[in-house]
């Protein structure tokens, strides 16, 4: 079971903590998959995959904590993908990943992360890159920003952790109106 965080602690320690939180529930939903689990189109609506979100949310920690906050080239697999003619690599070349080496991948990409984070002496040190044609975001608003994207594709697990477990084991059928079960 995840430990949630703190109850009353700094803002720092409060905004690391939920990003840890979520980070920490992203990893545990590839618990007990295989490979075509990760890989596989659950929900008619979309095509997000529990690998390709998994990559995804290790390459947007790589984007904000090495390339923006640091000004550091985006490491590997980043920095070799063909991003330029698929800008959603990392969502469709999962498939091509174990589930135990997109954990390792997204594992990695979190250690860069907090090791990045704490170069910053306070929340308002300002990333080294610009964002959306403005100025440069403050550390505070990373971590606010990667809370959100974390937390959002973490709903996105959810449903689709879900849609797994009910592809597998069938939901029993609902009781009729009388209470007995479905008629035989």
């Amino acid at each position: 079971m995840v430990e949630f965080p703190d109850v009353a602690t700094d803002e720092r320690s409060t905004l690391e903590q939920f990003l840890d939180f979520h980070r920490r529930c992203v990893l545990d939903t590839l618990d007990g998959l295989t490979r075509d689990d990760a890989a596989a189109t659950l929900l008619p609506a979309t095509e997000l995959t529990i690998g390709g979100i998994v990559k995804h949310l290790a390459r947007v920690e790589d984007l904000w904590f090495q390339e923006k906050l640091l000004g550091n080239p985006m490491p590997e697999p980043w920095a070799s993908a063909p991003l330029d003619v698929d800008p959603d690599w990392d969502f469709h070349s999962a498939g091509e990943d174990s589930p135990a080496d997109l954990a390792a991948l997204y594992t990695a990409a979190c250690r860069r992360s907090r090791r990045a984070a704490a170069t910053c002496a306070n929340l308002s040190d300002r990333a080294a890159k610009p964002s959306f044609g403005g100025g440069p975001v403050s550390l505070r608003w990373i971590f606010v920003h990667m809370i959100e994207e974390t937390a959002q594709h973490r709903g996105h697990l959810d449903l689709l952790r879900d849609a797994l477990t009910r592809r597998v084991d069938p939901p029993v059928a609902a009781p009729t109106r009388s209470g007995r079960g479905p008629a035989r």
